[in-house]
């Protein structure tokens, strides 16, 4: 911001840019002349604007300023450089930030003047007003923000003169313009609708009609790119498209249509009648309007004593007052509010719909979050509620706001119920807005206790049912005397029906309870006569010494047998009662409520009949007329129904146990009649889930539909079906299988379809049914092995699940005519399911540490700065704790709390470098913080500090550099933070490792070349236990009997602790170690640092393999039942194994392959294996053609000549082999190596050979086999040689630069330097004149051969392979796969759709025509090269295997889709 500030002399001058630093300044609102009138910016530098009409204004300003005391001043002519269009465009979108910043606004109204001239040239005093309400300054586009910016707006006349100000003449202003009085006032704009103040500028005009929209940007809060010239409309559209972007990110949340208190279901309910509750509500309003310190107001009852419609009260008269945030009503068997799945996200959406200022930070929580539904309720709460709250100003909102929570205790499952309890009460950390939370509940076990773990400070409570009994009485009598003057009106009933006595009997048999009251009332306005009614209802059968549920148990029974016509037979009211019964009883057991219409489609049933027999219930049931979800008006009418001691009449009683076996069974019927293949029509086999609009997958998959999926198996659980081979359920599965799984993707429901199917297989566990056991069983291991996949694109079910599923797996076999007809030919997958069990993938940090709870239902793990938990049956991540410092160790307590040493991650405020960590104690079920404790240690690694079993100590390794003692081990009291022990004197080592024993009385220290034990409690040495090689990570058996430690030099020495006989497994080579709960020994190390090897610990027998991991693993750890063993890697996964399946590979007698290549003209390709063999293999086929064995160690490349006559392999032997690409006759050998030979390649014209060492490139003849040149770089190893097109040229990269070397007489030809970061790939373009480079971590430089000058640079990440082909040229990531660049006219390069016709790899998709085709699950995922329509990877044995499409591959969507 560039300002004029006022000399001494009176004069004023330019300041330079003085951003946002400036705290005082005036600021001057006037309307333009003719340009040519105005002083501009270079005006002021040159010093030429003085003679100009517009310098008046200036002057003005300038003397205005001074005389209010202020040095500074702002004008927008000449203060804006508006030669220059990036200061303009910045200039505008901060105007209204600018005139908001203000400290005088001063208004100049050239055509407004405090004299008039008369015809007789004299002068006289006259009114200014007239020309004030018409004054030009009113009708300008650019002075609505003007007007409402600033708080001080100060209106002066022509002549210098002061009318008055926003607050003086605030009536004639709003008269005026038509804005708001409180807009003038200051009232955050946010309060004022979008199309309220769209209407403010309705009226006005700007020179430029983009100005329209431009001159907006501050009234909105939005920012965006000048386009002048765009005209008037379309900057409008994009104006309104800033605005709603906050809007849009909202749509992407879930809602739960019935949460608020006024949604359309509950238009009916009753709020509180004046002159009732009326000491309860008084004391709720002190509360919420008052400064009482504690924010939750918790109002508990027994059911039916009138909670909700307290709730209702409360929520109306807050929302009247625009002070209600939210509002969230449970209600048990309620669908989306019965479980807190939606909670958050329907709070926030409604926060965002009450605080408008809140849209825009809740918005970019999504963007920033795009999985955030996904997340836990406390990352939700964090994210979308606590923290765009605490960001608002005071400026923007009210100071305080009421959430409403009703019937929590309706809410599934007294864990979730104990975490939202935390989560709200975490409002109190609220700031700059208080948040009040008025809740209800029954006060039921979970909700009790979740507040006495609470501070008596942070809530109140208040129990409904201990009010007096005669207030109760006297509030029921006025409900009930109300609504039977109402009944009385409507059937034109005596005056004074029914009578003091009536209300009297009535008020005794309610007995204290409201739902009685009011299903009485709704009971005698739907009877025909309403007086029988009530007489039928003061004749009840409960005696007056009767129970509170008794009275109600009664009304229950009336109503219902009112339900039954007196002219039925016997026979039809038998049959009345048995479909009443089976309705009745599937809606009380319904796990999620449906409409009466899809309830009658559920139950095979036709609307008409199901409405029929509902028609007389409305006293006791919600049925809406439209397809909204049928309700229970209390859910005591279920607690009635299904127990026999309160439900007498057998004509009624439900059996619940076959109320679930019958919509079991309709489940499955429903399924089978309406699932099918790509239900939602989108052809494409990679359309994404998200991509597909919610109401399309709704109408695809009905709401009973939808029920049908989602609950079959929690009905045939809880009914406690019986399981056969070849019974319904089987048939179900061996035929929809696969449709039931995609309908649950698109549904985003594959979580809960694991957990279903995990229930199905225990139930058949149990049963005599094998074959239909080890079918469900196979199918749990199809579906967490495709999990990922599935979940992102519902279709690839049918495609990658199979395509990559075992060849023995039975789902497979039975949907094999289900796999793509585009797959011309599927993968040689392994035989069977191996020993992994899912992959978790999403975690872009290395992962440090591993461990599970103690049920073993949850995983932790330590990246960075978070830890997050997952669910261990499922595969989902259930927490994201966010530590705020480096994340060392993880565990879990023995009550399942999690414990986390971190370094730093103390309170604000402790300095900055302040040495030591912290230990935290969270609650693993709510992701809450319950302790911090800071100890002042240093850590040194991961394998340096440990945690005991029990969670009580922390142990860490301390370096004392200046002591000649070595190091120390201290042991932390983690629940006090004191120093328990320090063990002084030790050797350190760069290895140095701690573990504790079992029962944590024990400590164990690795150093150099000897362990030592430690009683923890004393201090006292135990043990040392000696080794002949350094030692690295040490553990205890699960026993504590044996110590393991990993020897530096391979192998694993244990040592029995009590004897301190030792002994090793030898040759192993270690980099994880762990114990499983069995005593076997899992190791993992650099040798092949992918696998983990079991071993017998006393015998060092290697029992098991896991391989699967394409990087080294970093940790193990096992399951406390050792039925899991869970593996982090330096691939960014986790994976789970089954420790009871032999996983040894089918193929560990064969070689793993190095490298592939295809053959010029794609028919054949060349492996090169690590057993010193090169293979010939043909593609069509996929068979082995023949072996190539000449090399005496590993081959490390091998290449096809570009004429397809010769095949060269370069190996580990020191030689390069040329062979008969037809007969596979070794032709020549290149023996003068000194070293490996890395890489080999052939010139273009097939006449030379290029072979590579660390610091050699060597030349040779591929006719004659001798030598041409050798090529010598020193000083770094060689990473890549490729030729020119015309073979005339060499190139030879390293980490530092690229040299070109003529390839007929070795001289260097240019030298490309100074590309920073090292070289990964490089190649030279088509005709030679480029040069193409990829750097590790600076993306992909385009180089001039001819002078070595760069050109352009691409932004890419890591690319591990570059080639060009006729299109364009492509770039290789190993892991992400590849991308394209195509050049335009220009020759620029820039990132393109591939062509239409090129299949290729991008991340974990084979895709095509920019279309995601089929998703490559972990194993399958390293590419070795491709060919036209043929894919080679490396299995995780190491193995070729081919992947061929055909040209049918579904590239559009139909139009109909």
């Amino acid at each position: 911001m560039r300002l004029l500030e006022c000399n001494n002399d009176g004069e004023f001058s330019l300041t330079d840019d003085l951003g946002d630093h400036v705290s005082r300044y005036a600021i001057l609102s006037h309307t333009w002349g003719v340009d040519t009138e105005e002083v501009t910016f270079r005006d002021l530098i040159d010093g030429t604007g003085k003679s100009k009409a517009g310098y008046g204004k200036i002057r003005f300003c300038a003397q205005q300023a001074k005389r209010d005391g202020l040095q500074y001043f702002w004008v927008d002519t000449c203060c804006i450089d508006k030669s220059n269009s990036t200061e303009l465009a910045e200039a505008i979108n901060s105007m209204f930030r600018w005139y908001r910043n203000a400290t005088k606004c001063y208004v100049y109204l050239s055509d407004v003047s405090i004299t008039k001239r008369k015809a007789s040239n004299q002068l006289s005093e006259f009114t200014w007003e007239p020309a004030f309400r018409v004054s030009r300054w009113f009708t300008r586009g650019w002075t609505l923000q003007e007007l409402i910016a600033p708080g001080s707006v100060e209106f002066f006349s022509q002549e210098g003169k002061r009318l008055g100000d926003k607050r003086t003449l605030e009536r004639q202003v709003h008269e005026i313009t038509g804005i708001a009085i409180s807009a003038l006032q200051g009232a955050p704009l946010s309060q004022f609708g979008v199309d309220e103040r769209l209407l403010w500028i309705e009226n006005r005009q700007t020179t430029r009609k983009e100005d329209k929209a431009y001159s907006l940007l501050g009234i909105f809060d939005v920012y965006m790119p000048l386009i002048y010239g765009e005209g008037e409309d379309h900057a409008l559209i994009r104006l309104r498209e800033e605005i709603d972007k906050p809007s849009k990110g909202l749509d992407y949340l879930p809602y739960a249509i019935e949460a608020s208190f006024n949604s359309y279901a509950k238009q009916h309910s009753p709020s509180c009648l004046p002159n009732t509750r009326v000491e309860l509500l008084r004391d709720i309003y002190i509360w919420a309007d008052g400064e009482d310190e504690r924010c939750i107001f918790w109002l508990n009852g027994l059911a039916g004593t009138g909670k909700s419609t307290i709730a209702r009260t409360i929520a109306r008269r807050y929302s009247d007052q625009k002070s209600l945030g939210a509002s969230f009503f449970f209600s048990r068997g309620g669908g989306d509010v019965s479980h807190p799945g939606k909670f958050v996200t329907s709070i926030a959406t409604q926060l965002a719909k009450s605080i408008p200022a809140l849209r825009r930070y809740i918005s970019d929580a999504i963007v920033e979050c795009n999985d955030i539904t996904n997340l836990s309720l406390r990352d939700q709460w964090q994210l979308l509620v606590l923290r765009p709250l605490s960001k608002l100003d005071d400026n923007s909102c009210r100071a305080s706001y009421i959430l409403v929570v009703d019937a929590l205790d309706e809410c599934d499952g007294s864990d979730n119920i104990r975490i939202i309890l935390q989560l709200l009460a975490e409002a109190r950390s609220l700031k700059r807005v208080r948040l009040r939370i008025f809740m209800t509940s029954r006060p039921e076990i979970p909700i009790r206790h979740g507040f006495y773990q609470m501070s008596e400070t942070e809530h109140r409570d208040f129990v409904l049912h201990n009010i007096s009994p005669s207030i109760i009485d006297h509030d029921i009598a006025i409900f009930l005397e109300y609504n039977l003057r109402l009944i009385s009106e409507e059937d034109s009933l005596d005056a004074g029906w029914p009578g003091a006595e009536a209300i009297k009997t009535l008020v005794q048999s309610a007995s204290g309870l409201f739902i009685w009251a009011a299903t009485a009332c709704r009971f005698i306005r739907e009877g025909l006569f309403a007086d029988e009614r009530l007489l039928a209802l003061l004749k009840g059968g409960a005696s007056a010494a009767a129970t509170p549920e008794e009275h109600l148990n009664e009304i229950y029974i009336t109503v219902l047998q009112s339900s039954i016509q007196a002219n039925f037979s016997q026979q039809e009211k038998e049959r009345f009662c048995s479909m009443l019964r089976e309705i009745l009883g599937s809606v009380v057991t319904l796990l999620s409520p449906l409409s009466v219409h899809s309830l009658s489609r559920l139950l095979a049933t036709s609307e008409q009949r199901a409405v029929r027999l509902l028609k007389h219930l409305h006293a006791i049931l919600d049925i809406p007329n439209n397809h909204r979800p049928l309700h229970l008006h209390h859910p005591s009418f279920r607690d009635f129904l299904l127990n026999e001691d309160r439900c007498r009449d057998s004509n009624f009683l439900v059996n619940e146990k076959l109320a679930h076996q019958t919509l079991a069974i309709r489940c499955i019927q429903l399924m089978s009649t309406s699932l099918k293949r790509d239900i939602c029509g989108v052809t494409l086999p990679g359309t994404c889930a998200t991509g597909i609009e919610q109401c399309r997958i709704e109408q695809c998959l009905p709401p009973e539909v939808s029920y049908a999926c989602l609950y079959w198996i929690q009905h045939l659980q809880n009914g406690g079906a019986q399981l056969h081979d070849n019974d319904d359920v089987h048939q179900f599965l061996q035929t929809h299988l696969l449709h039931w799984l995609e309908a649950l993707s698109w549904m985003r429901k594959i979580s809960e379809g694991i957990l279903a199917v995990t229930s199905l297989e225990s139930i058949a566990l149990s049963m005599d049914c094998p074959t239909l056991y080890a079918f469900i069983h196979d199918i749990k291991r199809f579906v967490l092995y495709n999990r990922v996949g599935i979940e992102q694109a519902p279709l690839q079910i049918y495609c990658s699940a199979l395509v990559f599923a075992p060849a023995n797996s039975q789902v497979r076999k039975q949907f094999k005519s289900q796999m793509p007809c585009w797959v011309q030919r599927s993968p040689d997958v392994q035989k069977n399911w191996g020993s992994l069990l899912q992959t978790l993938e999403g975690d872009s940090d290395h992962v440090e540490f591993v461990t599970f709870s103690p049920d073993g239902k949850q995983l932790a793990l330590a990246s960075g700065k978070t830890v997050k938990l997952w669910n261990v049956a499922t595969g989902a991540v259930l927490q994201t704790l966010e530590i705020k410092a480096w994340v060392w160790v993880v565990t879990f307590s023995p009550d399942g709390k999690i414990a986390v040493l971190a370094s730093g991650g103390y309170e604000e405020g402790d300095e900055e470098g302040d040495e030591g960590g912290s230990v935290q104690l969270w609650d693993a079920a709510t992701g809450t913080i319950l302790q911090t404790l800071k100890i002042h240690m240093s850590i040194i690694r991961a394998t340096a500090v440990a945690f005991s079993p029990d969670g009580k100590i922390v142990a860490a390794l301390r370096s004392d550099e200046e002591s000649d003692e070595g190091g120390t081990v201290q042991l932390w009291d983690t629940a006090k933070g004191a120093i328990l022990q320090t063990l002084k004197g030790l050797g350190m080592s760069p290895e140095s490792a701690l573990a504790f024993s079992p029962d944590s009385k024990i400590v164990a220290f690795s150093s150099c070349m000897t362990v030592r034990l430690w009683d923890t409690a004393t201090g006292a040495a135990l043990r040392t236990l000696e080794s002949g090689d350094w030692l690295g990570d040490v553990v205890f058996s699960p026993d504590g009997k044996t110590v393991a430690s990993a020897l530096q030099h391979g192998g694993v020495q244990l040592w029995d602790v009590a004897t301190c006989v030792t002994w090793q497994i030898p040759d192993v080579p270690v980099g994880a170690l762990a114990f499983s709960p069995d005593g076997k020994l899992a190791t993992s190390g650099p040798a092949d640092p992918t696998t983990i090897q079991l071993w017998d610990a006393a015998t060092g027998v290697a029992l098991q393999t896991f391989e699967g991991h394409t990087r080294p693993v970093a940790a193990v750890t096992f399951s406390p039942d050792g039925k899991v063993a869970a593996s982090v890697s330096w691939d960014h996964t986790v994976r789970l194994w089954d420790v009871a399946t032999c996983a040894a590979s089918q193929a560990l007698s064969r070689a793993q392959v190095r490298r592939v290549a295809f053959s010029p003209d794609g028919t054949l390709v060349a492996s090169a294996s690590i057993d010193g063999t090169v293979q010939l293999w043909d593609v069509e086929t996929a068979a082995a053609l023949q072996m190539l064995e000449r090399h005496m160690e590993a081959v490390e490349d091998v290449a096809f000549s570009p004429d397809g006559k010769i095949i060269a392999s370069a190996s580990d032997d020191s030689t390069v082999r040329l062979w008969d690409a037809a007969t596979g006759a070794a032709l020549h050998t290149f023996k003068d190596h000194m070293d490996s030979v890395r890489s080999v390649s052939f010139s273009p014209d097939s006449k030379m050979v290029a072979s590579a060492e660390a610091y050699v490139v060597r030349l040779w003849d591929a006719t004659a086999g001798a030598a041409l040149q050798t090529i010598k770089v020193y000083g770094h190893d060689i990473i890549a040689v490729t030729f020119s097109p015309d073979s005339k040229v060499v190139a030879v990269g390293h980490a530092t630069e690229i040299r070109l070397w003529d390839t007929a007489t070795g001289a260097s030809l240019q030298t490309i330097k100074d590309y920073g970061h090292s070289l990964n790939a490089m190649v030279f373009s088509p005709d030679g004149k480029m040069v193409a480079s990829a750097l590790r971590y600076d993306g992909v430089w385009l180089w001039n051969a001819a002078t070595g000058v760069a050109f352009q640079t691409l932004p890419f990440d890591q690319v591990d392979e570059l080639f060009f082909s006729s299109e364009g040229l492509y770039l290789n990531n190993y892991e992400r796969g590849l991308s394209y660049v195509q050049s335009d006219s220009a020759g620029i390069f820039a990132p393109a759709p591939p062509p239409l016709q090129t299949p290729f790899r991008r991340e974990n998709w084979i895709t095509q025509g920019g279309e995601n085709l089929l998703w490559l699950p972990p194993n399958y995922r390293d590419l070795l090269a491709f060919k036209g329509n043929v894919f080679v990877f490396r299995d995780i044995s190491g193995q070729v295997i081919f992947l061929t499409f055909s040209n049918s591959v579904p590239l559009r969507k139909e139009k109909n889709s």
